[in-house]
């Protein structure tokens, strides 16, 4: 077990919140308190005996702050081993007291990077002598309890509670483990900062706050999410969200990014399963399903405007999973909440960070994010025909759609309402029937669609089976060595075709 007794304790803070009852308990366990600046202001505001980190080493606080506690009388009594002879002999003969106990709480570095501070602000907030603190006391767990932020000072305050200022080794040492995913996170978000102009190639990403879920992505497996998801929803009702959840709440909140109209869309397995864009909401809606009113059981629903009473009522028709939108009204929630199971999320705001990874072997695979967007502007007609004004609209409409479906994709449109998708497809002409197949089997005609394509076509084939569909529009990268035989049966067809030269594979 190896019990040790806090007879001494060295605070030093940022953040006072929540401070006032861990002093006071060691105050009433006979606890000697050593500590700095702010946090010796506030401890002794509550009347409360501290001795002053100055008065222990002899030395001012200088450099205006950035050097407090950065000397051998502080961390000597941190690191001494409490077992080794020779290490009490140089604490007695220098006279450096044993500290049992370390409360720290680190500058708010992220905090200040995201608030747009300036660079000299920001190398302010790097904490030096607080990581350091937390660091020798760590390391010394055997004999040093380490306390490296104010969210363990519910579980400090039970400790002092229950063992009258007694620990063991067990809890010394998970507390340690605690203070080295402290500092590593600390020192991941300052090498990440410094790197968004360095380039280093070292990858670091840090994720401390953890939400377990039921499983992963099948019952038989653990899963967890990782992050701030309260920084992105309210959860206004419903279960708990799943692994399974997130995926497609993923692919949802990144596809309505692409749309400023009044868009709904309804996404299964990641994918869209029924999108529309239109000028009132519940039309939106109603041709969103009408997409694939199938597919949409069970699904995630998306939408970029209010939801109001009136959709809501249309949306109760179907069982769906999750819905997300930016806010909703009063009546519509109340509609909306009769399902005890339904999870409603408001969407507060927009996932950050430049880049995207996944695990992949034995090694992590990392890449930009793909954030372009097509527009009228980029498209090059490719045809003798060109698209006209409506028909160009709705191939921007079906691009975007393109770009958040798995390859192999095809994508059919018309009117800002989709057709029909194939998608995940191992061919790109399986790909098409597929999409011609939903789509005039949920009655959709054809004459009146556009074809987006997320790769190029390596064969004409894909545009002549769209021709004989009745399709006249296409839009596609383009770029293959055979580019001219897809471009010689547009021509010889009266179809127009548009290359983008953009590339959009998701896998």
């Amino acid at each position: 077990m190896r019990e040790k007794r806090i007879r001494s304790a060295l605070i030093s803070v940022y953040h006072k919140e929540g401070l006032d009852r861990i002093t006071g308990k060691l105050d009433r366990l006979g606890v000697k308190i050593i500590s700095t600046g702010g946090t010796q202001k506030f401890i002794s505001g509550m009347g409360v005996d501290v001795e002053s980190v100055e008065d222990l080493t002899t030395y001012p606080s200088i450099l205006g702050g950035r050097v407090k506690t950065l000397h051998p009388k502080v961390f000597g009594g941190i690191l001494a081993r409490r077992d080794n002879k020779e290490d009490i002999d140089q604490l007695k003969q220098f006279g450096i007291p044993a500290i049992d106990l370390i409360i720290v709480d680190l500058y708010p570095f992220e905090e200040t990077v995201a608030s747009g501070a300036g660079e000299q602000d920001v190398i302010e907030k790097i904490d030096i002598g607080g990581i350091s603190l937390i660091r020798a006391a760590a390391k010394n767990y055997r004999d040093t309890l380490i306390v490296s932020e104010r969210g363990q000072y519910d579980h400090l305050y039970e400790l002092l509670e229950s063992g009258e200022g007694v620990t063991t080794l067990t809890e010394r040492r998970r507390f340690a483990a605690e203070a080295f995913d402290v500092s590593s996170d600390y020192d991941s978000a300052i090498f990440n900062y410094f790197n968004m102009e360095e380039g280093i190639a070292s990858f670091k990403e840090s994720r401390r706050q953890v939400k377990k879920l039921r499983y992963g992505e099948n019952p038989h497996q653990e899963g967890a999410f990782y992050g701030r998801l309260n920084d992105l929803f309210e959860q206004v009702h419903g279960r708990e969200i799943s692994y399974n959840n997130l995926l497609d709440i993923d692919a949802a909140v990144n596809l309505i990014s692409e749309f400023d109209e009044t868009t709904f869309a309804i996404l299964k397995h990641n994918n869209a399963c029924g999108i529309a864009t239109r000028n009132k909401l519940s039309d939106a809606w109603k041709d969103a399903l009408a997409g694939d009113p199938v597919s949409a059981f069970g699904g995630v629903l998306i939408t970029n405007r209010v939801v109001d009473d009136v959709t809501a009522a249309e949306i109760d028709n179907l069982f769906f999973e999750v819905i997300i939108a930016p806010e909703y009204d009063d009546k519509a929630l109340e509609i909306l909440k009769k399902k005890k199971n339904r999870i409603i999320l408001k969407l507060q705001g927009q996932p950050t960070g430049k880049g995207s990874f996944r695990t992949v072997l034995n090694g992590v695979l990392w890449q930009e994010k793909d954030t372009r967007t097509e527009g009228v502007s980029d498209m090059n007609p490719a045809t003798k025909t060109v698209p006209s004004a409506s028909q160009m609209e709705d191939l921007v409409f079906a691009n975007k759609i393109v770009k958040h479906s798995k390859s192999n994709t095809i994508v059919l449109a018309g009117n800002r309402q989709l057709f029909g998708s194939g998608v995940g497809m191992t061919s790109r002409i399986d790909a098409l029937k597929h999409a011609v197949e939903k789509s005039k089997g949920f009655g959709f005609d054809l004459t009146k669609a556009v074809m987006a394509s997320d790769a190029f076509f390596p064969f004409r084939d894909s545009v002549e089976i769209a021709g004989k569909e009745g399709i006249t529009a296409v839009i596609q990268p383009g770029g293959s060595v055979r580019d001219n035989e897809s471009i010689d049966y547009c021509d010889a067809n009266g179809m127009s075709m548009v290359f983008t030269g953009i590339r959009h594979f998701r896998h």
